[in-house]
């Protein structure tokens, strides 16, 4: 039964000799040191011996080659991102494997072969300057958009650090601001001021390692010369702060995020007598600010206000002014409340107007809001139907955006729509990087352990046996809200589908497909139910004789990753194959991991001992058993994955290698935590996984 807790899913778990292990007995704690030089011993034999078993398999180099022409090829849309009156963007290809940040005009951009202008190219920096730069994006100065910040991160790191760079000059600017390496965030106040959060010194970072001190700091001034303007607390998750600015590029305020979890937060508007705090509840989310609105999506309900209550899932704004001349008295206006089966994914402001993706059964698209006498005025923007539609950018300058617009098996293309006129027009279309005929796309359903219902989506040949001989890999995800909804399958087409592979979407609980309910469905100790809906989707794909245990695999990264764990160590006779990237895999000790302590609002406390039980009973690093029949898995981190710690991955190896159990592992060195850091890392990474699916599924 998919609902059945099994034996290797019990509230404690057995060490090597068969005694049980507390959260306290971890033999492999000296795998967490990231650089230390017994860790990195172990990686390279791992890397070596898994390096020398896929790389050498006949059919690795073709999947190789097969990945990095999708990833390098030229005629790939060139995504863009607005800067003032030009189009921005950053390209990586075989000759610039780390990447060229460019520009051009509209009208340029709209042409076939645009005619860009370098602004910084990474690989001549890197060199120049002997450094592992990654870029990592640009903060820019609006209205003009002629200085920037750039960040750099080392290998991709999360950590990067901020140098001030002229647009008009293409170059960096001798003497202007630069912030060292660190996790941090800042924004432009005016051309002499910036709004930063970082580590000012001991004691201003928090248990997650982010800042929650925002200072202001001034052109010239030192970093211990910033000024407080917004200060959280240790237990925080981190401080931010959002300068809202009009059409004409003015400001009209400046907000201070304080994020006291990973989904509460309280905003504040910063005033010459203090903070004011804005009176929306703590799981509500600013996302854009447009004619005079502060919009603002809500994951609980909104109850006792003027038009109330507001259900969750629902994006509503108030008025700036009114907030201002008394927050109390300031009253919420419905934007639009998700029915359920909706969820609304994407909102983004333009200079007058306020743009939308709404998803109807994983299903998007598109409307266009005005304000106007006080209330909101909905229309739909002509998008094709039955497909993914996502944000690419939006303009401050007038009411144009950019969106993507894919399916599984309809490669993307990139609209401009213009939200004044309501009028949208295809201008970058990018070929089909696989041969999808015949390629039959579903939605089916699956029937979880409480009764609720489960859609996935099957891309699988039309000539399928239905007797169960299908290779088959099933895709997971499920937390954080995080929507898993149809993209176009460059990828897993050209290296799976092409070959005979079946391609699966699991759209469990703990994602954000039908809005915050369905997410929080999943929190903390209700985890299970994401879980037995994985299961649910597995159970179904084997009853409709689709595949069958022999053919199945899985793949899921981080949050996925311990997906993938959870399922090797409850239902290991489901999978035959287990595809776990920069995951979680000890649940008792990723609190005090990196990053971990923010996410404790998704997973629970491990010093909670009521929520201790519960994350000893689905860690997968706590509950590898000597004895059980596993699947051999494939475990894929990063040394500078400096989020997910990759002392999970390396630890549930080891400690497998300590049972006497067979796995792969590679750690690649860069990457962050996309464990890539340029195209050819990539390319390598889809081959390695590839060609192991191949091996346990197809063979």
């Amino acid at each position: 039964m998919s609902g059945e807790i099994h034996p290797t899913n019990g509230a404690s778990t057995q060490g090597e000799n068969g005694s049980v292990q507390s959260a306290g007995d971890d033999p492999f704690l000296w795998l967490e040191e990231i650089e230390g030089s017994r860790a990195l011993a172990w990686v390279r034999e791992q890397n070596r011996s898994t390096l020398a078993l896929l790389e050498t398999d006949p059919r690795y180099t073709a999947l190789q080659q097969a990945a990095l022409s999708i990833l390098e090829a030229q005629d790939r849309i060139p995504y863009p991102r607005f800067l003032g009156e030009r189009i921005a963007n950053f390209w990586q290809d075989a000759g610039h494997v780390r990447g060229v940040w460019r520009r051009t005009t509209l009208a340029g951009y709209r042409d076939a072969g645009p005619r860009w202008d370098t602004l910084l190219d990474i690989d001549a920096l890197a060199a120049a300057e002997g450094a592992n730069w990654v870029f990592h994006g640009a903060i820019g100065l609006p209205p003009e958009y002629r200085r920037c910040l750039i960040a750099l991160s080392d290998g991709g790191k999360d950590a990067d650090s901020l140098r001030e760079f002229d647009m008009e000059e293409a170059r960096f600017v001798a003497g202007g601001f630069a912030l060292p390496e660190g996790k941090q965030s800042a924004v432009w106040l005016d051309r002499d001021t910036l709004l930063v959060a970082r580590e000012w010194g001991p004691g201003t970072m928090t248990a997650s390692g982010y800042p929650f001190v925002l200072k202001r700091l001034s052109r010239g001034a030192a970093l211990d010369a910033a000024q407080e303007v917004f200060r959280g607390g240790p237990g925080d998750v981190m401080v931010r702060a959002v300068v809202l600015r009009d059409g004409d590029g003015d400001v009209r305020g400046v907000i201070a995020i304080r994020a006291v979890s990973f989904f509460e937060t309280e905003a504040y508007l910063l005033t010459p007598d203090g903070p004011m705090r804005l009176p929306v509840p703590l799981k509500a989310g600013l996302r854009a600010f447009v004619a005079g609105q502060l919009v603002f999506s809500l994951d609980e309900e909104w109850a006792g206000v003027h038009g109330g209550p507001f259900p969750a899932g629902a994006v509503v704004s108030l008025d700036l002014d009114a907030v201002r001349r008394d927050p109390g008295a300031a009253q919420p206006t419905l934007l639009y409340a998700p029915g359920p089966r909706e969820a609304i994914e994407g909102v983004a402001a333009t200079r007058d107007r306020l743009l939308v993706t709404l998803y109807r059964n994983v299903s998007g698209a598109a409307y266009s809001f005005s304000f106007d006498a006080g209330g909101w005025r909905m229309d739909r923007l002509p998008l094709p139907a039955l497909a993914s539609i996502q944000i690419v950018a939006s303009s401050e300058r007038d009411d144009r955006a950019f969106v993507d617009v894919a399916g599984f098996t309809a490669p993307n293309a990139l609209w401009l729509a213009d939200l004044a006129s309501g009028a949208a027009e295809p201008v970058k279309q990018a070929p089909p990087r696989f041969d999808a005929t015949g390629i039959v796309v579903e939605q089916l359903e699956a029937v979880s352990a409480d009764g609720t219902p489960v859609p996935y989506f099957v891309l699988r040949p039309n000539t399928l046996a239905g007797d169960g001989a299908a290779p088959t890999v099933l895709y997971g995800y499920g937390g954080f809200q995080v929507s898993l909804t149809p993209a176009y399958a460059a990828i897993a087409g050209r290296l799976w589908l092409e070959r005979g592979g079946v391609h699966v979407v699991a759209n469990i609980r703990g994602g954000g497909e039908f809005g915050p309910q369905w997410h929080q469905a999943a929190l903390k100790t209700r985890r299970q139910c994401a879980y037995d809906d994985f299961i649910a989707v597995a159970e179904d794909l084997i009853a409709r004789g689709i595949t069958s245990p022999r053919r199945l695999g899985i793949m899921g990264g981080s949050n996925g990753g311990l997906l993938m764990g959870v399922m090797m160590t409850q239902r290991p006779e489901l999978f035959r194959a287990v595809v776990i990237q920069v995951p979680l895999l000890d649940m008792l000790r990723f609190h005090k991991l990196l990053a971990g302590a923010s996410w404790i609002g998704e997973y629970g406390d491990p010093d909670n001992p009521e929520e201790a039980a519960f994350l000893l009973r689905i860690s997968p690093y706590r509950n590898l058993r000597p004895g059980a029949l596993y699947p051999e898995p494939f475990l894929l981190t990063s040394t500078k994955d400096d989020r997910v710690h990759p002392g999970h991955a390396r630890k549930f190896a080891a400690k497998l290698a300590s049972l006497g159990l067979p796995f792969l592992y590679y750690e690649n060195i860069d990457g962050g935590h996309s464990a890539a850091a340029n195209l050819a890392e990539r390319a390598r990474q889809h081959a390695l996984e590839y060609t192991y699916l191949t091996r346990k599924l197809m063979d």
